[in-house]
């Protein structure tokens, strides 16, 4: 399992910065908060993920540790019920341009347009 040396939120940018021995991932907040490992989100079984919309401007405002193997992640939209394990931070790292686009993809066929935030400072 892959644990990471460092974790540190960027406010201004609304970027989280996850280091994993030789890889940095920057991971914004709206990806991590629409890909969030709760219920709430991910739904309570296969084929049940709930749409979120609306997260574009959403940050987090805490960074909890969760034993030695997680971080509870607090949004400023009140959202803090999901757990993000070292191994799903990494596959989310790994896989942010694929999962990015799904999520994309899923906005459009449901119709909604995304509104990039003004102060937008994407790494």
């Amino acid at each position: 399992m892959k644990v990471p040396s460092n974790i540190r939120l960027h406010k201004a940018s609304r970027v989280l910065e996850v280091q994993f021995d030789d890889e940095v991932f920057h991971l914004p907040c709206e990806y991590l908060r629409v890909h969030s490992p709760s219920a709430e989100v991910q739904g309570h079984g296969p084929g049940q993920a709930v749409l979120q919309t609306g997260k574009e401007a959403v940050n987090i405002t805490e960074i909890e540790p969760v034993g030695s193997y997680a971080v509870r992640l607090r949004f400023d939209d009140g959202h803090a019920t999901g757990l993000y394990t070292w191994e799903l931070l990494y596959d989310l790292g790994r896989n942010q341009e694929a999962y990015w686009q799904r999520y994309l993809e899923r906005l459009a066929e449901a119709g909604y347009t995304r509104h990039e935030p003004a102060d937008s400072g994407r790494h």
